[in-house]
């Protein structure tokens, strides 16, 4: 068990039937960048049952959150749903992930292509003053099947919006896009087909996708990923990694689907 330290539950909250987020508090010693993802999980017949989740928090912040999923005979969602203030989950003692900064060569605008629980480390992102720094403009999608999956990430940015900090930095340079594909709402589609078309970019009334300018990051569904990979590939974006940062990065660790 030394590979990974022993937290406590600090809040836990369920924001539909398959969505929830939880808190738990954070050892001095866990270092990470924004937008990394750890192992974290339970303990299950005195053996570590673990996933790969991103961290929701920022790396300034005191404690962990996460975001996740309910998949009712998940060997660990399930357990994991379950959870109380006061519980003991398990957090790998080392970060790692390709969402993070230096992995992108510079550029002007920063676009977070989220679907699902796949917003998790944009959340952590949005939270990282070196962000504002690096990119005039940042634009959060966040696409998910039915208005209340949203909730989420309306509760993150509206916080962030008025925290006395964050407030006037992010005031005029975050954008907050959400769309969703089975009900009405103000945003309708999914987040390929908006980027494709470019009413992404007209909703919001900037110009279109732009390799010269645009960096991009992606988490989501295993289709959306391979759908805005190839369309970036076409239009001559070279994706980055560790050893050569590139104009989009893709997160390809997946909690239980």
């Amino acid at each position: 068990m030394s590979a990974f330290q022993r937290e406590t539950v600090l809040s836990v909250e369920h924001w539909t039937d398959s969505l929830f987020s939880f808190t738990a508090t954070r050892d001095p010693g866990f270092r990470f960048q924004n937008g990394q993802f750890a192992m974290i999980g339970l303990e299950v017949d005195g053996r570590p049952l673990m996933r790969a989740y991103s961290m929701a928090s920022a790396n300034h912040e005191n404690a962990l959150e996460f975001f996740s999923i309910k998949v009712p005979d998940g060997p660990l969602t399930s357990r994991l749903q379950k959870i109380r203030e006061g519980d003991i989950i398990l957090v790998g003692r080392k970060a790692t992930g390709t969402l993070i900064s230096g992995n992108l060569i510079p550029g002007k605008r920063l676009l977070l292509l989220s679907t699902g629980t796949g917003l998790a480390p944009f959340a952590s992102l949005i939270k990282d003053p070196d962000v504002y720094e690096s990119y005039e403009t940042i634009i959060l999608a966040h696409g998910c099947r039915q208005v209340s999956e949203l909730a989420y990430g309306e509760c993150v940015v509206a916080k962030l919006r008025e925290d006395e900090f964050f407030g006037p930095l992010i005031e005029n340079r975050l954008i907050y896009y959400p769309t969703v594909t089975r009900e009405p709402f103000r945003n309708r589609g999914r987040i390929t087909d908006l980027i494709a078309q470019g009413q992404l970019f007209s909703d919001v009334g900037l110009s279109g996708l732009d390799r010269e300018t645009d960096r991009v990051m992606l988490c989501g569904s295993p289709g959306m990923l391979g759908e805005l990979q190839a369309m970036l590939t076409a239009r001559g974006f070279v994706e980055g990694n560790h050893s050569t940062p590139g104009h989009f990065v893709v997160e390809k660790a997946f909690v239980e689907r």
